[in-house]
């Protein structure tokens, strides 16, 4: 998440609440098993819980269970009434950041230990290769003689990517169509398993988290964090295409005004 995110965090889910309200038509609100009826609230009293419902929903979202409610009570107070504060904003942000990562992670314990336990098993499985890196590979079907590509090709693949549960996410097979991209705008475990590959061979590779979508994950299919098997099947390498030299400029003569002819002593005779 970063610096902009974090300063709008709440902000954009009361603006989302807030929107998303006036969109719909009015309607009597059903009090659920949970919602506690107060009277006699002023407007400030009221709005003062409802950021504070609406703050703890978001961050509940970010996987925070609990915060120091003195502490963030003085935190706003001292912003409000113009106290000095115990910190800058600059270092709040990278506090905040840090804090939200360490959360998230923990949320996704679960999913990161699975992830370990699986690598370090599959290492130690016949045929399976593993780099410094940490990224783990089969060879499924070997190319003699084929070419490697470098990190700047071009290459044309088929592939199938799958969670540690079986679940595909993604598959050229099943499009009917394989996909080309640039090697090196990929993620990291692609960009370096595939340089090992020939044209017409075909690998399995298992990317830990940090060599795929890492902490971010990738939209609703790909959760953070996940270790990720590929089988890969290389087509075709294409380099990039260097452009030619530009051709020299000759240089474009300036033309100067003329001078008027000196004039020279007439001689004596």
């Amino acid at each position: 998440m970063n610096r902009k995110s974090i300063t709008t965090l709440i902000l954009l889910a009361l603006a989302f609440t807030v929107n998303a309200q006036t969109k719909k038509k009015k309607t009597v609100a059903t009090p659920t098993k949970n919602t506690v009826k107060i009277l006699s609230l002023s407007q400030l009293d009221s709005a003062s819980y409802a950021f504070g419902q609406k703050i703890a929903e978001s961050l509940g979202g970010e996987g925070v269970k609990e915060l120091n409610y003195m502490f963030l009570n003085k935190g706003m107070q001292d912003v409000f009434t113009k106290k000095p504060v115990m910190i800058d904003s600059y270092k709040s942000q990278t506090i905040i950041q840090e804090f939200l990562t360490s959360t998230k992670k923990a949320k996704y314990d679960t999913t990161i230990t699975a992830g370990a336990n699986f690598l370090k098993a599959n290492k130690a499985k016949a045929g399976v290769f593993t780099t410094a890196s940490g990224l783990q590979y089969e060879i499924l079907k070997d190319s003699v003689g084929g070419t490697k590509p470098i990190a700047t090709d071009e290459v044309t693949v088929h592939y199938k990517g799958t969670l540690l549960s079986g679940k595909t996410f993604d598959s050229s097979y099943d499009r009917k169509e394989p996909a080309t991209f640039g090697l090196n705008k990929v993620i990291p475990g692609w960009t370096e398993g595939v340089q090992l590959m020939n044209t017409g061979s075909k690998y399995r590779f298992f990317i830990p988290y940090q060599l795929a979508y890492g902490e971010r994950g990738a939209g609703a299919n790909i959760p953070p964090y996940s270790t990720l098997i590929f089988e890969v099947e290389l087509l075709k390498i294409t380099p990039p295409v260097v452009a030619a030299p530009a051709a020299p400029v000759a240089p474009v003569a300036t033309p100067t005004a003329p001078t008027e002819p000196t004039k020279g002593k007439k001689s004596k005779k």
